[in-house]
């Protein structure tokens, strides 16, 4: 497995592999309307000082997660998504992705990361729950986090940055 930094140049994998996982898999009532960031990737996420990775096995996108830095401080994860039949402890590509984020937000100064996701996603609550995250009131996230529509559990890590 490789992982990488991806940006517009994968927008159409990128977009169904995403879509795939929230509308057909979890029925989620998102689309890609609702998601303006995954046809311009690299504005949304790269400008303001965050990415977007891609994890590939035999060069087909399997995974992706991405950090929106949304203040000196802070970033807000997005678009955490693995293909159903690469998910588990056997290929730990989830895990690898996350702890390649968390190791660029240290590096580079952050000191909280925040996520929302939708309460159908149970098993990737557990997945942060085991890597650290604390479930937190919606009204307990700083005012500019960007909230994404569907989103109604909300999730922060407390991040120890390289000095």
């Amino acid at each position: 497995m490789e992982i990488k930094l991806i940006q517009n140049e994968y927008e159409k994998e990128i977009v169904d592999l995403i879509l795939n996982i929230q509308q057909k898999e979890f029925n989620v009532p998102i689309t890609l309307e609702d998601q303006p960031d995954l046809l311009d990737i690299k504005n949304f996420y790269y400008e303001s000082g965050g990415f977007f990775l891609g994890a590939f096995i035999d060069e087909k996108l399997v995974g992706t997660i991405a950090l929106v830095k949304f203040n000196e401080e802070a970033g807000a994860i997005r678009k955490m998504f693995v293909r159903k039949e690469y998910r588990g402890k056997e290929f730990n590509i989830a895990q690898q992705l996350l702890e390649q984020l968390i190791q660029y937000s240290e590096e580079n100064g952050l000191k909280d990361l925040y996520l929302g996701t939708v309460s159908i996603l149970q098993a990737a609550l557990r997945f942060y729950e085991r890597n650290n995250f604390i479930t937190i009131a919606k009204e307990a996230l700083p005012d500019d986090f960007p909230l994404m529509r569907p989103d109604n559990v909300f999730c922060h890590l407390p991040l120890n940055p390289a000095k």
